[in-house]
C-alpha cells in the first residue's frame, strides 16, 4: 500500500458541472475560482458595455454567442476556513450544456467523480437537465444540487424540492437554505446534518458581483433579530423538510438516493464557497476503476481486470482538443489519471495499440492558459500535448497491462458533407478533417462512391456543423461547404448485411473512422420496413450504454 498516494488522491475533488444551457455553468465556474483566489476578478460581470468572456470558455464561438459549447478543465488548490492540513485539490470540469454537444457532457462524466448540477431557480428542473440527471443517476455518480440565480425573481423553494423529487425520484437534503424568497436573496440558513438551523450567513453585495461577496454571520436568536419575517419562513420550511426525512445521509449520498442541496447565486457570488466547502467535505475521493472486462478475455497477455487508486499508474483520455492556443499548433489530450503517480516524462504505453511513448510535454490547464505540471495523483486531469493519436476513451499505463472500457459513442441524428470550397486547400482540409475527426467533433463517414473529398459528417445535433466548419476556416484556414443528405438514421451492422443493404433502395453503406460499418436510412419507416422484410440483418442502434 503506497500511503504517498493515498494521501496525495485523498484531497483530490475532481467533479462536473452540467445543466441546462443559460443556468449559469460558467459564471459559476468562474465564481468557484474566484472564490479559491486563483483569479482576481470574475469574468461575468453586469451590462452589456465591457462584457468579458469566462475563463473557462475559450473558443470564439463560445464567446460570441455566450454559451459553453466545448467542455473545459480547470485545476487550483482550495482551503475551507478552519481546515488544517494541506488544501484540497480541485479538478473541475464545466461541460456544454446545449443538447447538441450531449456527447462532450457524457464523456466527462466517465472522468469525474461527482456532479454539481445546476439547476436555474425560475426554471426548475429542464429538458437537458433532467437527462444529465439520469446519467448521473445510472452511472453511480453522487449529484450535488445548486439552486441558482436566486437573486431573481423564481419558484418557491420548497416546489423545487417536490418537482425533483417527482421527476427524477432523487431526494434532495438542504445544507444552506435561502433566507428571503427568490428575487430578494439576503443569505443562507446552514443546516447541521440533522436538517436543524445553526447559522445565518447574510450576504453583502459587491459592484457587479465581480469580487467576492463579504459575510456576516449571526446565531439562530440574532438571525431572528435581524431578519425575523424571512428567519421565522426559513426556519418552518426546514423542520418541515426534516419532518420528512430530507437530512444528509452520507452513505444514501454516495449511492444517488439524497443530494445534498445549496442555494445560491453565482453572478452576485453569493453562496459559492459554501458549495466548495460542501464538494471538500462530501464528495468522494478517487477511487478503483473497472478494466473492460471484453479486453480482458481476449487478451493473451497479463492484464489487470482493475485499478486501484495506489497501483502502478493508469490513466484514461476523456477528449481531445486541438486549437486551444493559436500560438502552439498542438493537440491537447486531456487525462484522468487513475491510479498512481504519474511524472513527467515517464515511459507510458498505450493499452489500444501497445505502443510506448514519452509523456514530455505535459500541462495543467486553466482555460486557455496552461503550466508545465511535474507530476500527478488519481483524480487529477492532465493535458497530454501530441501524444501520439490518443483518441477519448483510451488508456495508457505503467507497468502492467490495463485497458479501461471505451468510451461511449451516440446516435447521431444529423448528417450532411462537407467539402472545401477549393480543391488548392484539399490538403489542409484533410489534415483538419482527421483531428477533428479524432477529437470526436463529429463522426466521419466515408465510402468509395463519394471519395474522401466529400465525406459524409453525421452528429447529435446541428450546431456540431458549425463548430467544425468555424474551426476548420479559424484553425486551418479552410472554406467549407455543407449540403443535407437525405438519411435520419443510423444503424451498425456487419460486412454480410452490408451486402445486402446495398440492393435496398434509400439505404447507403459507410465505413466509420474506427472501421465501424454504419448504414444510413432515409427514414425510421424504411428502415423498419427492412427489419420487417429481412429479421435476418444485422442491425445495431448506436447508444452508449
Amino acid at each position: 500500500m503506497n500511503q504517498s498516494i493515498l494521501s496525495q488522491a485523498s484531497r483530490r475533488r475532481t467533479f462536473a458541472v452540467i445543466a441546462h444551457p443559460d443556468a449559469g455553468k460558467s459564471t459559476l465556474t468562474e465564481a468557484l475560482a474566484l472564490h479559491a483566489h486563483v483569479i482576481a476578478e470574475a469574468g461575468a460581470v453586469h451590462g452589456k458595455a465591457g462584457r468579458k468572456a469566462t475563463v473557462s470558455d475559450w473558443m470564439d464561438m463560445e464567446k460570441d454567442r455566450g454559451i459553453s459549447i466545448a467542455s473545459s478543465a480547470l485545476q487550483f488548490e482550495y482551503k475551507p476556513e478552519g481546515h488544517e492540513g494541506e488544501p484540497y485539490m480541485i479538478n473541475l470540469v464545466d461541460t456544454p450544456g446545449h443538447a447538441d454537444f450531449s456527447e462532450d457532457t457524457y464523456r466527462v462524466l466517465t472522468a469525474v467523480d461527482a456532479a454539481v448540477m445546476l439547476i436555474d431557480g425560475a426554471k426548475g428542473l429542464e429538458p437537458q437537465t433532467l437527462k444529465l440527471f439520469r446519467v448521473c443517476k445510472a452511472r453511480g455518480l453522487p449529484i450535488i444540487t445548486v439552486v441558482n440565480k436566486w437573486d431573481r425573481p423564481g419558484k418557491e423553494p420548497l416546489e423545487l424540492v417536490d418537482e425533483i423529487v417527482s421527476e427524477i425520484g432523487l431526494q434532495p437534503t438542504p445544507l444552506f437554505w435561502p433566507v428571503g424568497e427568490a428575487g430578494n436573496f439576503k443569505g443562507l440558513a446552514k443546516l447541521s446534518l440533522e436538517g436543524e438551523p445553526e447559522e445565518y450567513i447574510h450576504f453583502l453585495r459587491t459592484a457587479g458581483g465581480s469580487t467576492i461577496a463579504p459575510e456576516e454571520h449571526y446565531a439562530p436568536e440574532e438571525a431572528g433579530e435581524k431578519e425575523p419575517e424571512d428567519w421565522a419562513r426559513a426556519v418552518e420550511e426546514t423542520e418541515l423538510l426534516a419532518m420528512d426525512g430530507a437530512v444528509h445521509d452520507e452513505e444514501l449520498f454516495l449511492d444517488c438516493v439524497t443530494s445534498p442541496m445549496i442555494f445560491a447565486s453565482a453572478m452576485l457570488n453569493f453562496g459559492v464557497h459554501q458549495i466548495l466547502d460542501t464538494l471538500c467535505a462530501l464528495a468522494p475521493r478517487p477511487h478503483s476503476r473497472q478494466g473492460d472486462l471484453k479486453a480482458v478475455e481476449e487478451s493473451t497477455t497479463a492484464i489487470d481486470s482493475a485499478r486501484e487508486v495506489d497501483d502502478e499508474f493508469s490513466g484514461v483520455v476523456f477528449k481531445v482538443q486541438a486549437g486551444m492556443d493559436k500560438k502552439h499548433r498542438d493537440t491537447l489530450a486531456f487525462m484522468r489519471v487513475v491510479s498512481g503517480e504519474f511524472d513527467r516524462g515517464m515511459q507510458v504505453t498505450h493499452a489500444q495499440s501497445g505502443r510506448t511513448f514519452s509523456t514530455k510535454y505535459a500541462l495543467t490547464v486553466f482555460g486557455r492558459s496552461r503550466e508545465t505540471v511535474e507530476s500527478a495523483f488519481p483524480g487529477d486531469i492532465v493535458g497530454l500535448v501530441n501524444a501520439g493519436s490518443l483518441a477519448p476513451g483510451d488508456t495508457i499505463y505503467s507497468g502492467r497491462k490495463v485497458q479501461f472500457p471505451p468510451m461511449p459513442q451516440f446516435a447521431p441524428e444529423h448528417f450532411c458533407t462537407l467539402r472545401a470550397k477549393s480543391l488548392g486547400k484539399y490538403k489542409q482540409f484533410r489534415k483538419g478533417l482527421e483531428q477533428l475527426d479524432s477529437e470526436g467533433v463529429v463522426q466521419i463517414l466515408r465510402n468509395d462512391a463519394r471519395g474522401d473529398a466529400n465525406p459524409v459528417m453525421a452528429a447529435v445535433g446541428p450546431m456540431q456543423f458549425e463548430v467544425m466548419q468555424a474551426r476548420m476556416e479559424n484553425e486551418y484556414n479552410v472554406e467549407t461547404v455543407t449540403e443535407p443528405v437525405p438519411y435520419s438514421v443510423a444503424r451498425k451492422t456487419t460486412e454480410e448485411t452490408a451486402e445486402e443493404l446495398r440492393k435496398q433502395r434509400g439505404v447507403e453503406i459507410f465505413t466509420r473512422s474506427d472501421g465501424e460499418l454504419i448504414a444510413l436510412f432515409g427514414d425510421k419507416w424504411r428502415l423498419q420496413f427492412i427489419e420487417k422484410e429481412h429479421p435476418e440483418f444485422t442491425l445495431e442502434t448506436l447508444v452508449a450504454d
